[in-house]
Formats: structure tokens, C-alpha cells, sequence
């Protein structure tokens, strides 16, 4: 038995491979399409067919959304490896980006009454997907090589915004339902086949903001490569990650221009269906270790700009 637990919500996206091998524990986002709510994640059914089923009803013009788990939901699912005598990590989702993190908190509140002599710990990983994804198996390897409950969430608060995620949609009509952007701006985004490209911020709940633009999807792609050369430490030691709406084609061809130059360690993932419902099919994010995204005010105030550019396309 692992000295602690290891939870995340299904949002983290970590494919079932690695996540049975570092026993990471999933709980589960519903997802509702034309009125019917299903579980994001379920252990008996590939998460491929779950999100292939979610991304094809898209395109076929469903209304897709997700619910927020309330603390009870969290409570159920820590418990019983509090009752094993066990301390518990559980990272979500950003606070900037969902309510889940504050519902969390609840439940570990709650949970700390119940079990006194446990340590409990409540992680926001200022990211989505496999942003998440990435940072809980860092510390699935810290608590393998050893390290304590607590170390391991002292690390996560240094390095949490050392996880940089960069990605682009291929239709402008997902990120304007969400309310992202606006409909004059996507109108004008799909005519003149503009691609943006967002990411996640350094605020304290951290966001997705726009941080710039393409024209055409290969070019979007081929600048969250260029983007990635700039700002990943150890390129080619560092783990990689890619998520896709349903485009694994595109995936494969991100994931080329980085083998290109000397990376090797990628993991390749459908898009979560928590924010795969703003995002929509097509959309292709890419998550690496790189500078950490606190220390850059300038960069901050170039992102603003690039924000306010693509506002008036």
C-alpha cells in the first residue's frame, strides 16, 4: 500500500495506463448532452470511447455541458483511504477556471474534523487537463522515491506554475458559447480562418487568456511548438503531453515537430470533457515543465495586449 493517496478529478485527463501504474485515484465530472448526464470518466469503459461519443455529439449540434461536483461527492471518495490510515493529496482543476477547487476545500474540511490525526491536502493546479494531469504524476513519482504527504504538497506550492499549457480550437463558435470571446469576433475569427492561441495565466486563480493568433491551423500549431522551445527547461528530457478534441491527426503532427528536435517522452490524450465543452472538437493543447509563469510581468502585459488585439479582429 502507497504511504498516501493520490486523488484528481476526471478533468486531469491522465490516460489509463500511467494512472493505474502510479495509482492516481479519479473523481469523476458528469457531463450532460441534450438533457442526459453521464459520468466524464468510469473505470470499466476507455476514456477514448467516452470522449469520441462526447466530441462527435458536438459536431453533430448537441448542447453539451458539465455540472460541479458538490463537497459530498469529494467526502465519499476520500474517506476510505482516511479510514485506511492514510494522508491524502487531492489536486483539481483551477479555482479561475471551476468551482471545484471550492468545493473541495469543503469536503477536506469536513474530512479533517472527521479524521484529526490524518493530513489532508487540497491542491488547486492553477491548470486544466493535463496540466493537472502532469503535476500529480510529478508527485506520484515524489511519493515513490519516498517523500512525505506533506513535502510533496510544499513542492507542488513552489512548482505548480512551472507547468506552462498552450493550446488552440479549430472553431471559433465553442469559445464563443463559453462566453470567451465575443460573436463579432468569432464571425470575424472563422472568415479570415484565425486560430488563437491561449493559455494558462499566472494569476492566483489562474485563468485561460488569449496570447496570441495564427492564420490557419498548421500555423497555430507550428507556434505552440516554437512556443514550447522557448519556454521548456531540458526540452529533451522533459515530459510532454498532448490533448485533442477528437484530432489526433493534429496531435501527431504537434508531437512530430517536437520529436523533430530531440523530445521523446509524450503522452498523447483526448481532450478532457470538462472543458472539452468549451473547447470543442479540434481543439489541440500542449503541457510541458517550462519558466515559471509567475516570475514574467512583462510577459503578463504582452498577453494582456495580445488579449486586446484579438478582441478587435
Amino acid at each position: 500500500m502507497k504511504p498516501f493517496a493520490i486523488y484528481v478529478d476526471s478533468g486531469a485527463n491522465i490516460p489509463n495506463d500511467i494512472r493505474i501504474a502510479r495509482d492516481i485515484r479519479v473523481i469523476s465530472f458528469n457531463y450532460i448532452v441534450d438533457g442526459i448526464e453521464r459520468p466524464c470518466f468510469t473505470e470499466d469503459m476507455p476514456f477514448e470511447e467516452t470522449a469520441k461519443a462526447f466530441y462527435d455529439a458536438m459536431r453533430a449540434g448537441a448542447e453539451a455541458k458539465t455540472s460541479l461536483l458538490p463537497a459530498e461527492v469529494f467526502e465519499d471518495a476520500l474517506r476510505p483511504a482516511l479510514e485506511d490510515g492514510r494522508d491524502v493529496l487531492l489536486f483539481t482543476i483551477s479555482s479561475g477556471v471551476s468551482g471545484t477547487y471550492a468545493q473541495a476545500q469543503e469536503a477536506g474540511r469536513r474530512l479533517a474534523e472527521q479524521f484529526p490525526a490524518r493530513k489532508i491536502f487540497v491542491l488547486d493546479s492553477a491548470n486544466a487537463s493535463l496540466g493537472e494531469g502532469l503535476i500529480a504524476i510529478k508527485v506520484a513519482d515524489l511519493r515513490d522515491m519516498g517523500e512525505s504527504a506533506e513535502t510533496c504538497a510544499e513542492w507542488v506550492k513552489e512548482n505548480t506554475y512551472k507547468l506552462n499549457s498552450y493550446f488552440t480550437v479549430d472553431d471559433l463558435k465553442y469559445l464563443r458559447r463559453s462566453g470567451r470571446i465575443s460573436r463579432t469576433v468569432a464571425i470575424a475569427g472563422t472568415l479570415l480562418n484565425i486560430k488563437p492561441l491561449l493559455m494558462a495565466d499566472a494569476s492566483d486563480n489562474a485563468k485561460i487568456v488569449a496570447c496570441g493568433k495564427a492564420r490557419g491551423r498548421k500555423k497555430a500549431l507550428d507556434a505552440i511548438a516554437e512556443i514550447f522551445f522557448k519556454r521548456a527547461v531540458r526540452p529533451e528530457a522533459n515530459t510532454v503531453a498532448i490533448s485533442h478534441g477528437d484530432c489526433l491527426e493534429d496531435a501527431n503532427y504537434l508531437a512530430g515537430l517536437l520529436r523533430a528536435k530531440g523530445v521523446n517522452d509524450i503522452i498523447i490524450e483526448y481532450h478532457d470533457i470538462c472543458t472539452g465543452s468549451h473547447v470543442g472538437p479540434g481543439m489541440v493543447g500542449l503541457f510541458f515543465w517550462g519558466q515559471d509563469r509567475r516570475k514574467e510581468a512583462p510577459e503578463a502585459a504582452r498577453v494582456h495586449a495580445a488579449h486586446t488585439a484579438a478582441q478587435k479582429l
